[in-house]
């Protein structure tokens, strides 16, 4: 071994315990806002594996989209329909803790189980060896892809257009309206009254 896989290796020990301890904050924290934040970290530690697996688009896209995105809408859906709410004791929840118990550790047990017995010795006689794999997505994009792909960002624009119409169905006119007060009120929105400050004067 060699100081580069010494460096890789203690990197990875190091990312995987990052990674043990933010998950487990996830899931045992009692404050979502804090589970939403180690959630930030969980991606970052398995961005920083795909760096050391020499995946750096994936490691890439998991910084934009799912920290970048994912992760900052989470955070914003929480701070704004967050609300405080008394803790209920439920009865018989002993059951649901132990029934939890026993899928999460019979997962752990299938996972663990796979990670034994899959090969994990890479061929060293490569057919094809790709020095930037960004350059090879973004040729395949352009080239093989490009239909699957314009067809993505189309299907993505109108999720976007009906997101925007469904959050302001509020101010769409009803159609009874009259023309003069449907160009008035089409194009405006109902400003709050402010309320007059005394200056003293």
């Amino acid at each position: 071994m060699n100081l580069a896989e010494g460096v890789q290796s203690v990197s990875l020990i190091i990312l995987s315990a990052m990674l043990i301890a933010a998950a487990l904050g996830v899931v045992l924290l009692s404050n979502i806002v804090y589970s939403a934040f180690l959630l930030g970290g969980v991606f970052v530690c398995i961005s920083g594996i795909y760096i050391l697996l020499n995946a750096d688009f994936v490691a890439a896209a998991q910084i934009l989209i799912y920290v970048g995105a994912i992760n900052v809408l989470i955070l914003f859906a929480i701070m704004l329909v967050n609300k405080t709410e008394d803790f209920k004791s439920i009865p018989r929840r002993w059951i649901r803790n132990g029934s939890t118990a026993l899928v999460c550790l019979g997962l752990f047990a299938l996972l663990s189980t796979m990670v034994l017995i899959t090969p994990w010795q890479i061929s060293t006689t490569s057919p094809a060896v790709i020095d930037n794999t960004m350059v090879a997505l973004g040729k395949h994009f352009f080239s093989d892809f490009l239909l699957p792909f314009e067809l993505a960002s189309i299907l993505l624009l109108i999720a976007m257009i009906g997101a925007i119409v469904l959050a302001r169905r509020d101010f769409i006119p009803d159609i009874s309206v009259k023309s003069s007060e449907l160009t008035s009120t089409a194009l405006t929105l109902p400003e709050r009254p402010r309320e007059l400050t005394n200056t003293g004067k």
